[in-house]
């Protein structure tokens, strides 16, 4: 199941993209401007970093993008901060002798692959650059 990690992965990205100043570039400044606690944004910092997407350097403040935001598709940071399991999630156990039951789950596994197929592919084609032009248009 997708979680608000994504929205505030995009959300600190968009900050280090667009904040000229390295040294305001906080966990607790990006945390005031997400709404939330520090401790979220260095988690969800660390995930980008060790996926490639953030640098950042012992004793100077701040993180600096690996490469340009046209060069970070949405499905990178979506698989950087999303635990790798399906999108969604069957129930467990259902009633073998029913007819629904007895193959709900494998109708609904194709129609759910195809779902979230979809939504990767969807990721893929967008940028941290067209989420930037979209905030600032």
């Amino acid at each position: 199941m997708v979680n608000s990690r994504f929205a505030v992965a995009i959300h600190i990205l968009s900050l280090i993209a667009t904040t000229k100043d390295r040294d305001q570039l906080t966990s607790d400044w990006i945390a005031s401007s997400v709404n939330t606690n520090p401790v979220v944004i260095r988690r969800i910092s660390g995930m980008l970093r060790k996926a490639g997407i953030l640098e950042s350097k012992p004793g100077i403040a701040g993180s600096i993008l690996t490469k340009a935001p046209s060069q970070i598709t949405l499905l990178e940071v979506y698989k950087a901060v999303q635990p790798q399991e399906d999108l969604f999630s069957l129930h467990e156990k259902p009633n073998p002798e029913c007819p629904v039951g007895k193959k709900i789950q494998s109708t609904l596994d194709d129609v759910f692959h195809s779902v979230q197929s979809a939504m990767e592919s969807k990721l893929a084609d967008q940028s941290l650059q067209d989420v930037l032009d979209h905030l600032f248009q």
